[in-house]
């Protein structure tokens, strides 16, 4: 049975070599109900791409794979889904961005989202 939890991947690639690509295959085979937000709309796994930010108010986790640089143009559009968490993938890590979001009630998450699946953490 799929969750009715939505995760939204948010730097969402059809590249198989990137984190993001490999952690929406990750999420399906854990049964995880998967959105996906890239530059370049396309499909991996079976999830659509979208190339324009998704509404989508039932957003439980956000998995991030855009770097700190990249992610200030996303601060509201994040915080207006009110999801329950945040994850920081490796290499996503922004005080800045973690701080606002925990003034907003939202766990902040400094892991890896493959790493979670793995071992039964998500």
């Amino acid at each position: 049975m799929i969750s009715s939890k939505i995760t939204l991947v948010v730097g969402a690639s059809e590249n198989p070599s990137r984190y993001s690509n490999m952690a929406m295959k990750m999420l399906n085979s854990n049964k995880q109900n998967v959105i996906a937000f890239g530059l370049k709309s396309g499909v991996a796994h079976g999830v659509e791409i979208e190339n324009k930010w998704p509404i989508h108010q039932e957003v439980d986790t956000v998995t991030l794979y855009i770097g700190p640089q990249n992610q200030p143009q996303y601060y509201k559009s994040i915080l207006d889904l009110k999801p329950r968490r945040v994850i920081f993938n490796p290499g996503t890590e922004n005080d800045e961005f973690a701080d606002l979001l925990q003034k907003n009630g939202i766990e902040v998450v400094e892991n890896c989202t493959l790493v979670m699946l793995s071992i039964g953490i998500y």
